[in-house]
C-alpha cells in the first residue's frame, strides 16, 4: 500500500513538473508573438528544437535574454524583452 502511494505521488511529480516547463516555453512563445516578434518555435532562443530544463543551450537572442533577466534582477525573463534586441550583422 505504501509502495502504490509513493509510486502515484512520485508519478504525479514528473508529470506536473513536465507540464509546467512546457506551459511555461508556450507561455514565453505566445508573449513574444503577442510583442510582434517571429517566434514561431523554441528554435526562436534556443539551439535545439526540443530543450530539456536544466540541459538546454542557448543561442545568440537566448543569451541575451538570460543576460537581461541578470541585469534587470528580475525573477524570470519576460519575452516582451525581445522587442530590445538588436541583431548582430553577420
Amino acid at each position: 500500500m505504501l509502495k502504490t502511494a509513493v509510486a502515484t505521488i512520485l508519478t504525479a511529480a514528473a508529470v506536473l513538473g513536465a507540464a509546467g516547463s512546457a506551459s511555461a516555453t508556450i507561455a514565453m512563445q505566445k508573449k513574444a508573438k503577442e510583442a510582434g516578434l517571429e517566434a514561431q518555435n523554441c528554435l526562436y532562443c534556443h539551439a535545439e528544437k526540443l530543450p530539456k530544463k536544466g540541459a538546454s543551450t542557448y543561442n545568440e537572442r537566448g543569451e541575451w535574454l538570460r543576460a537581461q533577466k541578470e541585469k534587470r534582477q528580475a525573477k524570470e525573463i519576460d519575452a516582451a524583452w525581445l522587442k530590445e534586441y538588436k541583431e548582430k550583422k553577420k
